[in-house]
């Protein structure tokens, strides 16, 4: 007879059984340092605190009592704190408080320059990028004889400094009697610049021959075609060099400091320096003056701060193009 071999049952351990140690994990390996890398990072915070804090110290200086910054002109933080400084931008402090305080009692119409910078500089981006787009468009998409060398023409305006064209423009504003008007600042630069003229170009040369022939088959004209298909194909770049334009015109300050002679006149930036100029108690208004140029620089901070991503990618695309 075959005998049948039980197999072994297995037991559960006895509560007081020790299971066996576990073999260690082995360590993971170190990542070496790179030191390339805490350098980089060393250099851009660098760079960032270089960056920030001149906005910094404009800030805490306007916050400050002019009186108090000449006792304590190192502190990092305001001397005795005070919001007098914007008070005096915006006209809501009389003289007899703002010497008081410390200021130099020079009144700022603020407000009226404000209105000329913003008048100057819309009207100098919708001339100027409206006539560079139609020239854009010219240079890339129609076909005329000498097309290239008048293009190859504006490309070498560019390597002009623009201390070269002040004495030119001055003269032609003057024979025409455009001295001291918000019209003389912004003729030299109110119709196209080269770099817009560049900029657009680039992007309306890789714009589909093909939509360009359907419009010409339904019988639009190519004024037409400019206005209703490619403009409208064309608002990123175009917002672009509008964002560029509005802030170079707004920060724009020797051409205006040469044709204005009057408040009528006087756009912002020129006005900061008259303002800085006046000093009855002896000494500039610090104060009041940096609380003004805080003000007047925080609309374009905060316009480039928005459109920043969409400035360097469109200019980094039409690069690339």
């Amino acid at each position: 007879m075959t005998q049948l071999q039980s197999r072994p049952v297995a037991t559960p351990r006895d509560a007081g059984s020790v299971e066996p140690p576990r073999p260690p994990r082995a360590a993971r390996p170190r990542r070496p340092i790179r030191w390339g890398r805490v350098a980089a990072w060393i250099v851009m915070a660098l760079l960032i605190v270089v960056t920030v804090f001149p906005f910094y110290w404009i800030l805490r200086t306007a916050l400050s009592s002019n009186g108090a910054l000449y006792g304590n002109a190192t502190s990092l933080l305001p001397v005795d704190f005070t919001w007098n400084g914007f008070l005096r931008v915006f006209g809501l402090q009389s003289v007899d408080d703002a010497i008081a305080d410390g200021g130099s009692g020079a009144k700022l119409d603020f407000w009226r320059y404000l209105g000329n910078s913003v008048v100057v500089s819309t009207t100098v981006t919708v001339c100027q990028v409206f006539f560079s787009a139609m020239a854009a468009y010219a240079f890339s998409r129609l076909v005329w004889r000498g097309r290239d060398f008048v293009f190859g023409f504006f490309l070498l305006s560019l390597m002009v400094p623009v201390i070269f064209t002040l004495l030119p423009n001055f003269l032609l504003v003057k024979q025409l009697g455009l001295i001291d008007s918000l019209l003389g600042i912004m003729l030299p630069s109110l119709f196209m610049t080269p770099f817009a003229i560049f900029f657009l170009r680039q992007f309306f040369m890789n714009v589909p021959k093909e939509v360009e022939e359907a419009a010409l088959v339904d019988g639009a004209s190519k004024l037409a075609i400019f206005f209703k298909v490619i403009i409208p194909m064309s608002a990123a770049p175009i917002a672009t060099v509008s964002i560029l334009t509005y802030m170079s015109s707004w920060n724009d300050y020797f051409w205006p400091l040469m044709v204005s002679y009057t408040d009528d006149s006087r756009v912002l930036t020129v006005a900061l320096g008259a303002f800085k100029s006046q000093s009855p108690q002896g000494g500039p208004d610090w104060s009041g003056l940096m609380a003004a140029t805080l003000v007047a620089a925080l609309p374009m901070i905060l316009l480039f701060g928005v459109f920043a991503k969409r400035i360097v990618n469109n200019i980094g695309f039409n690069g690339i193009k």
